[in-house]
């Protein structure tokens, strides 16, 4: 694979391009198979993306949206990466879309990724398009520095699906879609903003330790090439 940084002005603009290079593949994939599954990340970076991909003219009831990790925590938490994406993408136009969460009001987050895994299985063989995130400590998904789980989920023969990971920068348990579920999407896409950001990405970019830097794993080794969309 080779990743490909693509640079923007500002976020509005990278937002908006990236909203129709998103919904571009999310119509070639109808056209092509019927059908289109969509992975996107959390956190404050997505925003107004998802704005701006909630009013694009696709064929949202053939689009099966699902995200890349999760806390465990009930969707109406502030925190919930259920929230953030029922808020600022499953409206107007993207109504019309299938969601399937990660959360479930089970006892353990265990339990969660099991159920997130089975639900999911159909729809990420790869998925036509996924959406990374980056935090300055180089994490992506929910494959944090210190991770409890960390050498597994990003293991090369580890199988598709979702399972946990605590650490101690990622707050609340997560549930997180493995290395293998994600690094094959047919559009593979790091959606990252600001200098630190940059900053963070080049220092990964010069160096080999995967369990340091865990966004790594997807710069080296990633099946699908990284489209990286940044701006400052």
């Amino acid at each position: 694979m080779s990743a490909h940084l693509h640079s923007f002005a500002d976020a509005e603009a990278l937002a908006a391009q990236l909203a129709i290079d998103v919904s571009m593949a999310l119509s070639q994939a109808i056209a092509a198979r019927g059908s289109a599954s969509l992975a996107v990340s959390g956190g404050s970076t997505p925003k107004r993306f998802f704005e701006a991909l909630s009013s694009r003219d696709i064929a949202w009831d053939r689009v099966t949206v699902t995200l890349v990790d999760e806390r465990f925590v009930p969707a109406d938490n502030p925190r919930s990466n259920h929230l953030l994406v029922t808020t600022h993408l499953l409206k107007d136009k993207a109504a019309a879309a299938i969601f399937l969460p990660l959360y479930a009001d089970v006892a353990s987050a265990l339990q969660a990724a099991a159920i997130a895994t089975d639900r999911t299985a159909d729809i990420g063989n790869p998925f036509d398009v996924a959406i990374l995130g980056m935090g300055t400590d180089g994490h992506t998904a929910s494959f944090f520095p210190g991770g409890n789980h960390l050498e597994r989920a990003i293991a090369a023969d580890t199988p598709r699906g979702v399972m946990t990971m605590d650490a101690d920068g990622a707050g609340e348990e997560r549930l997180t879609f493995t290395f293998t579920s994600l690094s094959d999407a047919r559009l593979l896409i790091l959606h990252i903003e600001g200098e630190q950001k940059k900053e963070v990405l080049a220092r990964a970019q010069s160096g080999s330790d995967e369990l340091d830097m865990p966004i790594r794993a997807v710069l080296n080794r990633a099946q699908s090439d990284l489209e990286i969309y940044w701006a400052p």
